[in-house]
Parts: C-alpha cells; structure tokens; sequence
C-alpha cells in the first residue's frame, strides 16, 4: 500500500488535480493517516530554545484547537492575507507553517519553532531574549498578532458614537457587537471572542446602565475555602458576583447626575467558540506568591447557562487542553495536556517530549490557562467547517499579574 506522501506526490506528478484540490486531498489524506493509525499525527514535540516553555505550552494548546488547526492545514489564512496589505503577514505564515509540520511530521522528533519566535518576538518586543514570560500574556498577544494579520477589515471605518441606551438590552448587545465586528473581524474573532455584559445599578434611584464589552478570555480569582480545594463553578461564582461601588469608587449615575453608591455585576452576553479560562495563580499584591489551590474543573459539560445574560443560551463546554504551571515564581515549568482532535486520546507536552496520558491525570494544581470548546462546536458535531463571522478584539476584563519565571 503506498504511504500517503507517495500517494500525493504521485498525484501532483501526474498533474492531475489543480493545486487547492491537491491541498485539500492532502490533508485529506493526513486526517484519514491520523484516524486510522496507531500513532496519532499532531504528536510531535517543540524544542526549549531556552526558557521558552510557556511559549511550546500555548502553541500545543493552539495545535490541538481544532478550527485553527484546519485553519492553517487547509492553507485557508492565505485567502485572508491576501486582502490584508495594512500589515506584514510573517506572524500568521510562520504560526501555520509549524502547525502545519506539527501534523505533517512523519518523525517523532521535536521541532524547534524558532522562526515562529523571531516572528513573534518582532510583533512583541516583550518576548525578545530568553527571559522568563507569563503562558497567559503569551497567549494573549499571539493571538492578538494572528488575529491582525488575518483581519477581515482592511479599511477601518471612522469612529462614530451611536447612542444606544435607549434600546432593550439584548438588542443594544447585539448592535455593539456589529459595530465591533466593522473593525475587527477574522477566523481568530470567530473561534475566540466572546461578549461581556456589564449592569451598573444605582442603589438610590434604581437606574442600571448597562455596557457591552468583547473579551479573548475570562481571568478568574480563585475562591478560597477552608478546607484546599475548590470547583471552577466557584472561581466563576467569584468572577461574576455583585460588588459594591462606594466611597472613592462610587460612579456618576446617569439619572441623578451625581455619584451615588452603585453595585456591579458581570454576566456572559455571548459565548465564544473556544473559552479561554485563565486561572489567577499570581497575586498582584506580593507577586513572589504563587496560589496552588486545587481547583477542580469538569472534563466534559461545563455547563455556564447559570452565568448567561439571556435565557436558553448554548453554554455548555468540553475541555481539550490546558497549559500547566508548576515549580514557584522564582522558578517554574511550563507543560501541557492536550486531547487530539483526531483520536480523542490525551497526552502531556513537556518541550520535546510527547507522552500519552489518562484523562483522569489531567486534572491537577498545575492546571493555569484552561481551553474549552462549546459542545455544539465540537469535533464531533462538525470536522472542519470554518465557523460564523462573529468575531471581536483582543480586549478582556482580566489583568495579568505576577509573571512566574519559566524554564
């Protein structure tokens, strides 16, 4: 039987296929190789080229999201640049050019994305050197990186300010969302970003302002209990519950044209595709301190409806990675645990090394940047079907704080 390169250089030979359908039956071909043998494709290591970890940890977690992995597989970015001349594009080709060697690598050996750094390190000049780097800030610029490269808009309409207090709440959610989308709007948006909504309610008259804001991912606090260990659902409970504004904090309502106390309170308007959960393990207040809470956090139906803005929204999740921090601030390791999209089976990248693990490892005080995929979106339901044109910016109500040193 002839192995799958044999195959497509045989057919490219021939010059039987025009150059996408060779593309597409390419991958074709690599997926049916994954399903179908012992050894999985996508399994394959990134070198440490020193304190460079964090960065090996978020790019396994983003290889195995599997609307961007397609993404860059299928080669469907190029269409995207290509309307894109406001910005150099080497970021978005060298992040799809190691996806790419990722999951058509016939070797175990590890890869070194080193011209994935030079790319990243000129976007971000906060990654130039070897020093040690947060995996979540990480996360954040790539993302922010690939996601203008590959923007749909390449004429950004003037700023205009459109008043729209006077709407119901889910229709003013829906317009800030479009008028998001006029200047934002790429695959990076579609899998991503989500809506946060945000009630501010005077405790003297009773008026509530509301306002609607994109975010790339949720930091969450971690709730502390008595007794070690906590669930997600309470880290969740902590992020979206009511807070008081009073004294110095105290805003101007909009009724009474005065500042009066308030309480605030967040809930979720729209959920992304992917949810990108960062859990707080750095405090801002003595950042040599590191929280290795336990904090347990379901594998399959995460179910959020609880923290929704609207009634009857799709919210329930599936885990697939995690980007793991273990060791102090003073000196960590960065590592990740990863479902493959095409055998669904897990395993733990550590730099170079690959290893198959049990889903009942994945769980552990390590976990720090959680990736879940909305159920509805799942491998399961559709391969590689690219997603909506919803999309949004890198913008989210969650600060970094404590950078852990990474090794």
């Amino acid at each position: 039987m002839p192995s799958m390169r044999q195959s497509y250089t045989e057919m490219r030979r021939k010059g039987s296929m025009s150059g996408s359908v060779l593309v597409s039956t390419f991958v074709g071909l690599l997926i049916n190789q994954a399903k179908n043998s012992k050894s999985a494709q996508g399994l394959v290591g990134l070198r440490n080229l020193g304190n460079t970890c964090f960065m090996n940890s978020i790019l396994q977690c983003l290889s195995n999201t599997h609307n961007l992995r397609d993404y860059c597989l299928h080669n469907s970015h190029r269409r995207d640049l290509n309307n894109n001349s406001r910005t150099n594009t080497a970021l978005m080709e060298e992040f799809a050019k190691l996806i790419q060697t990722i999951w058509s690598s016939s070797s175990s050996e590890a890869v070194s994305p080193s011209e994935f750094k030079t790319q990243i390190q000129r976007y971000a000049p906060r990654f130039v050197g070897y020093n040690q780097q947060d995996a979540q800030e990480f996360l954040r610029f790539l993302l922010d990186g690939l996601h203008n490269e590959v923007n749909r808009v390449t004429v950004r309409p003037r700023g205009t300010v459109e008043d729209f207090d006077h709407l119901p709440d889910e229709e003013k959610g829906k317009k800030m969302w479009s008028k998001y989308l006029e200047r934002e709007d790429s695959k990076i948006v579609d899998l991503f970003v989500g809506q946060l909504k945000s009630s501010l309610t005077c405790s003297h008259c009773g008026f509530c302002s509301t306002v609607f804001d994109p975010f790339w991912d949720l930091s969450l606090p971690i709730a502390k209990k008595g007794y070690g260990e906590v669930s997600l659902m309470d880290c969740m409970r902590l992020f979206t519950k009511e807070d008081v504004l009073d004294g110095d904090e105290k805003p101007t309502c909009y009724r009474c044209k005065a500042r009066r106390r308030c309480t605030k309170k967040f809930t979720i308007q729209k959920f992304p595709k992917i949810l990108v959960l960062h859990l707080k393990r750095f405090s801002e207040a003595r950042r040599t301190s590191k929280l290795s809470t336990f904090v347990n956090f379901p594998m399959k139906d995460l179910d959020l409806r609880e923290f929704a803005s609207e009634n009857s929204i799709n919210a329930v999740y599936n885990l697939y990675a995690v980007s793991n921090h273990s060791g102090t601030t003073m000196g960590g390791h960065y590592t990740a645990y990863c479902r493959n999209p095409s055998s669904g089976e897990w395993y733990t990248f550590n730099d170079s090394r690959v290893t198959p693990m049990s889903s009942s490892q994945v769980r552990s005080s390590d976990a720090y940047v959680l990736f879940y995929e909305l159920a509805s979106s799942s491998r399961i339901h559709s391969s590689s079907s690219s997603s909506s044109s919803s999309s949004p910016s890198p913008l989210s109500f969650s600060r970094m704080v404590g950078r852990p040193m990474a090794l």
